[in-house]
């Protein structure tokens, strides 16, 4: 068979072993469906207020599914951000929900506020640390260096966030802290 015409033919044969082996189909969300909405109180957040503030628009940027909001008056945050003196690290109690400990110990040492804001936010969306890893790479963390300034999540962090929102209705809460 040429090569053109196995190209042709894959898409048949993926789906007829689909059908053989049981497997269903899911449609892709509604390119207009609503965004989950998480809510962030930064009233703790000290002197890095600003830098959770541009965290959560290098994210509300990045991804549809779910978007970072400040929290209203009367309303309960999900997000709760708490400037402190140890290192930055999360508590994720369930997907979109915790608290971030902003700590001053890796801002002493010279890395970027927005970068911390925004790694530790992916965190609470779901991503795990990625240790080593390069500067590109957002949830790679203190282990990039002092010179990276990179906020921005890559194609594949993205896609994990965008993914876990897409699927939350069905997916199961979890707690998992991380200590970066």
């Amino acid at each position: 068979m040429t090569s053109s015409r196995l190209v042709r033919a894959l898409p048949v044969a993926i789906a007829a072993v689909l059908a053989l082996a049981g497997g269903q189909a899911v449609a892709a969300p509604a390119p207009d469906a609503a965004a989950r909405v998480v809510t962030y109180d930064a009233s703790g957040a000290a002197e890095f207020k600003d830098a959770v503030t541009k965290g959560a628009a290098v994210w509300n940027q990045s991804v549809k599914n779910v978007q970072l909001k400040p929290v209203t008056s009367g309303q309960r945050a999900n997000l709760r951000v708490v400037a402190d003196n140890g290192w930055p690290r999360a508590q994720v109690t369930a997907l979109g929900s915790g608290t971030i400990y902003f700590g001053r110990q890796a801002v002493d040492e010279g890395h970027n506020t927005v970068r911390i804001a925004s790694h530790e936010m992916g965190h609470i969306l779901g991503l795990p640390d990625v240790k080593p890893g390069p500067c590109s790479s957002l949830m790679s963390g203190a282990s990039a260096g002092t010179s990276c300034t990179n906020a921005n999540p890559n194609a594949a962090e993205k896609a994990e966030v965008e993914d876990a929102f897409a699927l939350l209705e069905s997916s199961a809460a979890t707690t998992a802290a991380y200590k970066d």
